[in-house]
């Protein structure tokens, strides 16, 4: 078993503590907090050291989880990799590109496995339909109450980024223009966001995300030819519309024509009950890359690359 610690154990880093206690993959060796009261009642809530230094807990460590505000990811992630140390970092990676590049370097220089968490790609409701992905128009909301943690950064890098890091893995094409607007409600940020994201294959993707919102919603729909996909992150299910030649044989099916005359059949599929924990899915690829010298499915390069699109969308924002 890969020996692992966790620096940060608030409420996403408490989540990811108990999930790593039960794993097969893991031997959990310990945490660090630099919250003493929180310190305390972790390690008493669940019987687990707690260290007193980052330089303790990397000597008894392989791996390490980071689950600290964003502002201290870029030192805490320097510091173990310069340690030899395998690292799985929260997402937005870090706080600008600049220092996404240094972590990028960082790892490639002392071949180690660089994870970044963008849980979404572990949903059951998008692996099961990932592969049959060929978008042309991407529609995409993501709406929120008002969270009491994760207002260290905007709307875009708290929510929008899940969608930005979706588009870029399923969009096999470079983006050639993008526009967007957002507002400040409450943080010093923008609350509210929308933006819209062209690629040089025609394909055209529209995010809105809102940490306003009087309801949760974590839905992206994709159109893409002769089929339409459906996702809801939320309530982990998808559904998928497709346009097939029409059989005759069939007198239940929904049939389409078009002004030539031409029949289409309408089938649908949907697929419920894709619910499985997405973040210990995001743990066993991280044990995984480490174990078998490959890539995760998140590396560091793709969180810098959602981070670069993130900040373009912000630099629009900024300039309306």
């Amino acid at each position: 078993m890969i020996k692992v610690g966790i620096v940060g154990v608030g409420h996403l880093g408490e989540i990811h503590l108990k999930l790593i206690l039960s794993s097969i993959n893991f031997d959990l060796i310990g945490f660090y907090e630099t919250n003493q009261e929180k310190s305390d009642l972790i390690s008493n809530k669940y019987q687990v050291k707690s260290f007193k230094s980052l330089e303790d807990l990397s000597k008894n460590v392989q791996a390490v989880i980071i689950s600290t505000p964003t502002i201290h990811h870029h030192e805490i992630a320097t510091f173990f990799l310069k340690n030899n140390i395998h690292v799985f970092i929260e997402k937005p990676i870090t706080t600008n590109v600049k220092e996404a590049n240094e972590l990028v370097q960082l790892a490639k220089d002392n071949n180690l496995v660089g994870q970044v968490g963008h849980v979404e790609r572990f949903n059951g409701a998008f692996t099961e339909v990932e592969n049959l992905l060929n978008p042309m128009f991407i529609e995409a909301h993501r709406l929120s109450n008002y969270p009491a943690r994760g207002t260290d950064v905007s709307v875009i890098l708290d929510l929008m980024i899940h969608d930005i890091d979706i588009i870029l893995s399923i969009v096999k094409s470079k983006v050639s223009n993008v526009s967007a607007n957002g507002t400040k409600i409450i943080s010093s940020s923008p609350d509210i966001a929308n933006a819209r994201i062209e690629f040089e294959n025609g394909c055209v993707a529209n995010l809105t995300a809102s940490r306003i919102s009087l309801k949760k919603m974590r839905k992206m729909r994709i159109f893409q030819t002769d089929s339409y996909v459906s996702i809801d992150f939320d309530k982990s299910k998808s559904e998928i519309v497709s346009i097939v030649d029409y059989d005759n044989n069939d007198k239940y099916a929904m049939t389409i024509h078009n002004s030539d005359g031409v029949e289409k059949e309408i089938k649908i599929k949907s697929l419920e009950n894709l619910s499985k924990n997405s973040i210990i899915e995001e743990h066993n690829d991280f044990a995984y890359a480490i174990n078998n010298k490959l890539k995760p499915k998140v590396t560091f390069e793709t969180g810098k690359m959602a981070l670069e699109l993130a900040f373009i969308i912000l630099r629009k924002i900024d300039s309306e």
